[in-house]
């Protein structure tokens, strides 16, 4: 006996990969095959007996909706792989916002030919905030090149991740750093503060936007 599911907010073969790792955990699934196109996932079961309800819950779980099922009456805030998930979202997002974020500001404030510019404080986070947005896409696509299978397909969904996500944590980590230090400045101490915002700020809103939406591409 096999089940076949029609899934919505698959975006990426990383969304494929979870889905598949999800199902196959259960003791009555041998296999699956997922196609990310049509969203058509076909269950191969084991045995001829099965809870459908049971694979359903799984998909909706992962963060995912079943065909003819509205995502918004599924949302809740209270799932926690969702949590864990979009904190390894956030993690990588963060990761690479701050070498470029971090990268900008150290540069400024050690080499004596960037700081004799004369730069204004708004004018190097900014830059500093536009710099984390590039090698955090950098990243991704480094990330994504394996699952994806080739750079172009990567880079497309790396530059088609959540600009919002990354503005916000870039203002998240800036603004702290201003806060706390006057200025475009980077010191021992401000930096896990900045790191700490960083990560906060964004991670509910990748939590909604992985439960409600199932967008994620890690």
């Amino acid at each position: 006996m096999d089940v076949e599911l029609v899934v919505s907010g698959m975006t990426c073969n990383s969304c494929v990969n979870r889905l598949d790792v999800g199902l196959t955990a259960l003791e009555e699934v041998e296999s699956t095959t997922i196609d990310l196109e049509s969203g058509l996932v076909k269950i191969y079961l084991k045995g001829e007996v099965v809870d459908v309800t049971k694979l359903q819950n799984v998909v909706k779980e992962l963060g995912y909706s079943l065909d003819g099922d509205s995502p918004i009456s599924d949302f809740n805030w209270g799932d926690g792989s969702v949590w864990k998930q979009s904190a390894h979202n956030t993690k990588w997002c963060l990761v690479g916002c701050s070498i470029g974020d971090f990268g900008t500001i150290a540069a400024f404030q050690f080499i004596p030919y960037l700081d004799a510019l004369g730069w204004s404080t708004m004018s190097i986070m900014l830059l500093a905030m536009f710099n984390g947005i590039m090698t955090s896409i950098a990243l991704e696509t480094l990330i994504l090149l394996k699952q994806m299978g080739g750079f172009k397909e990567a880079f497309k969904v790396a530059i088609g991740m959540s600009l919002i996500s990354m503005i916000g944590m870039e203002a998240a980590m800036n603004i702290t750093d201003l806060l706390l230090t006057g200025g475009a400045m980077l010191n021992w101490w401000v930096v896990p503060i900045m790191l700490i915002v960083g990560f906060l700020t964004p991670w509910p809103y990748n939590y909604w936007r992985l439960k409600k939406y199932g967008k994620s591409c890690h």
